[in-house]
């Protein structure tokens, strides 16, 4: 897949500013990135905020042109994280995916994954936005309300957002275009050994429901399995403790 970096200076989210421009009929190139040197108003699953300082992190979203349905969407979030993760673990940095689209060192998050399916007039596609800490300090991170960490604390360097993004190119190619050969079949085996493993025990929350049990593997389309008291259950959105 080709890739075509936009920078912006600051813009209030990266995946606002894609889905935008689809709604307003533009033609978007399936590749296409917009990324923000400051994010002011950027968010993440069941609309947490998710801000960033000038030149702080990576914050950009990816639009991939497709027709996959909307079940297909988790998938490819998961493919995303994957190559997260890889770049990372290139880097020396233990960092694991937590289903549905999060990126863990430990149990501290460094990276959280939006995507979104968006049709319009006969186009249709899924905007997927990364947010991935880069130079945040340890100070930074002891304010946000849940643990955190970056490649910064992390690896004791600093990194250029921008040169992230570009070493981070050659996984999402290969992560995508694998979703886009054979969906979450193509991810499953390497999906299931880092966020794994299949036995752990598990508790999800989802709103004011909060399920208990262990992992028993993950369906045709990413969605969790999870053994409980009561038998199998098939959870497709949540948080994973």
């Amino acid at each position: 897949m080709e890739f075509n970096i936009e920078w912006h200076d600051r813009l209030g989210s990266t995946n606002a500013c894609l889905k935008e421009r689809l709604l307003q009929g533009f033609e978007i190139p399936s590749g296409l990135i917009i990324a923000a040197r400051e994010q002011t108003a950027g968010r993440g699953r069941s609309d947490r905020r998710w801000l960033s300082a000038p030149d702080t992190n990576l914050c950009c979203s990816i639009y991939i042109g497709t027709a996959a349905e909307l079940r297909a969407v988790p998938s490819l979030t998961m493919a995303v994280a994957l190559a997260v993760a890889e770049l990372l673990n290139a880097l020396d940095i233990a960092a694991a995916p937590k289903w549905p689209n999060d990126v863990l060192v430990g149990e501290k998050k460094i990276c959280g994954i939006l995507s979104e399916r968006v049709e319009h007039r006969g186009n249709a596609g899924i905007v997927v936005g990364i947010g991935l800490n880069v130079n945040m300090t340890s100070e930074e991170a002891a304010a946000i309300d849940r643990p955190a960490t970056s490649m910064l604390i992390e690896g004791g360097q600093a990194h250029e957002p921008a040169s992230v993004l570009e070493a981070l190119f050659p996984r999402l190619d290969h992560w995508i275009g694998a979703w886009q050969s054979g969906g979450f079949s193509a991810l499953r085996k390497t999906w299931t050994q880092k966020a794994g493993p299949i036995g752990k025990p598990l508790c999800v929350h989802d709103g004011s429901i909060k399920k208990s049990g262990t992992l028993a593997g993950f369906g045709d389309h990413g969605e969790l399995l999870l053994q409980t008291e009561c038998g199998l259950e098939t959870i497709w959105s949540g948080d994973v403790s």
